[in-house]
């Protein structure tokens, strides 16, 4: 099978039978919910740009197992050149949806899998490398959206799954069959769950032997039978089912996460990857969340849809020729081209593994995630502060039409003579959407907690920030230590 079109996957989704619940509901028809819909036209995107001869460098690569062209996002990193492509694409996906397209969780967890796979056959001869290619081969032969699943409920923090007094806190093996297991528990905060056609189940922190039932890693098709999704709010999100275009912001793209619920679901072991190697566990988080972590060019993206809101806004409010204004709009530049410094960064700082893969320098990747949960919310404020306060004062898109009110909107919220009313506000609305409305869960805070909460990184950063040779060099220049200073 070739690459699908944004159609063909469209089509897909409506084949599966997914048991969706949102606002106290069924959902019967996840692709046409006016909720829901804006977020899988943003996993379109990632397959219509594939279609584009002119992307193609970018948005596809050449199958390892199969030699034949893939979307990118099925993609096993060969080279530290597959990391930067990813990285780029993740930029212009963020710039051409301005929100969270939602598939790059899959791809992270399909190559960290990859790697730990590899390593738990070299150490204890099992086959689930074998099994994971086999795997890979059929996601990548019909080019499907994989999500990514790490993170537990968890539970009481304090304790480890073992201990918790609800044993589902942690998603464990509830049953040992002949022909695979049987499991139960939960995974949140699942971005575009409902949009896949598979889920990539994966251990959420390093675990002891205690712990063994709970050191999974395993896939299923989405429309497993036992496989629950419940859709979470965001703020504004009933915009879409008002009618209307103006108040929703981003008139065509957003997200959307879900709680998914596995009610003894059993799984196959032929999709079973680990089961029980609790030693690898800490492994397989490092390499997801360093893969992950890179992957936050996206928000470089919607940085620059950000921007060019900002500068709009700035230019319909006549305001920016001021100087304050312009030094406001070239840091939200500054800020924005750092962060893509860091993901080309800990990419081209990239290394092979012992299964082939390519893995992204995690120094360098945690670093970069690190400025990931500072730098889009101080863009975010320089935003807000360009475009005023009408931004979250305005009347609605029905006062705007209504023939009453209307005409004093018209006349009173307009600032430049030669732009139209409307055009303020739809720009107000965009930048209102992407810093408090619904894209501000995708670009503040999944910034802030997405692939790990701020102190993950800080503890990552302690644990591989070389400090032993910092002060040797230091030493050295003082004559301290074994080596003598240059003379």
């Amino acid at each position: 099978m070739t690459m699908m079109t944004a159609e063909q996957y469209e089509e897909s989704l409506r084949k599966l039978k997914l048991a969706v619940y949102m606002l106290g509901r069924r959902v019967e028809n996840p692709v046409d919910d006016p909720i829901i819909r804006p977020s899988m036209k943003a996993v379109a995107m990632t397959y219509e740009l594939a279609q584009r001869p002119e992307l193609e460098e970018i948005m596809t690569a050449t199958s390892h197992i199969s030699g034949r062209k893939i979307n990118r996002f099925t993609h096993i990193h060969q080279s530290t050149g597959d990391l930067l492509k990813k990285s780029k694409m993740g930029r212009l996906l963020g710039r051409e949806t301005g929100c969270c397209f939602q598939r790059c969780v899959g791809m992270d967890a399909l190559n960290a899998v990859s790697i730990v796979s590899h390593n738990i056959d070299a150490k204890w001869g099992t086959e689930y490398n074998k099994r994971f290619l086999k795997y890979l081969e059929y996601v990548q032969e019909h080019d499907l959206t994989v999500d990514g699943a790490m993170t537990d409920t968890k539970g009481d923090r304090s304790l480890p799954p073992h201990k918790q007094p609800d044993p589902d806190a942690f998603l464990r093996v509830v049953e040992r069959r002949k022909d695979g297991i049987v499991v139960r528990g939960a995974k949140a905060h699942q971005t575009g769950a409902v949009n896949s056609h598979e889920i990539l189940v994966m251990p959420t922190l390093s675990m002891r032997e205690e712990d063994r039932e709970y050191a999974l890693c395993f896939a299923l098709p989405s429309d497993a039978e036992g496989i629950l999704y419940i859709i979470g709010r965001q703020s504004c999100d009933t915009r879409k089912s008002e009618g209307g275009m103006l108040d929703q912001g981003n008139l065509l793209f957003g997200g959307h996460e879900a709680l998914v619920v596995f009610e003894d679901v059993f799984v196959p072991w032929e999709r079973v990857f680990m089961c029980g190697e609790f030693e690898f566990t800490g492994e397989l988080v490092e390499k997801f969340a360093a893969y992950h972590r890179q992957s936050y060019a996206c928000k470089v993206g919607v940085g620059d849809v950000l921007i060019g809101a900002a500068q709009i806004a700035a230019e319909y409010n006549g305001v920016d020729k001021a100087s304050h204004v312009k030094d406001k709009i070239i840091e939200m530049n500054h800020l924005n081209e750092t962060l893509y410094c860091g993901c080309l960064a800990c990419a081209s700082e990239g290394n092979r593994e012992q299964s082939g893969t390519y893995c992204v320098d995690i120094l360098l990747a945690n670093v970069h995630k690190q400025n990931v949960t500072r730098f889009p919310y101080e863009i975010a404020r320089l935003a807000q502060d360009i475009a005023g306060g009408l931004m979250v004062t305005m009347p609605s898109e029905k006062d705007l039409r209504s023939p009453k009110t209307g005409i004093l909107i018209e006349k009173y919220l307009r600032a430049k003579s030669d732009v139209p009313t409307e055009h303020r506000l739809r720009i107000l609305r965009l930048i209102e959407n992407l810093t408090l409305g619904s894209a501000a869960v995708g670009y503040l805070t999944e910034s802030m907690h997405g692939a790990g909460s701020p102190q993950a990184q800080r503890i990552m950063i302690s644990r591989m920030a070389d400090l032993e040779e910092k002060q040797r060099a230091a030493k050295r220049l003082v004559g301290l230590g074994d080596e003598s200073p240059v003379k």
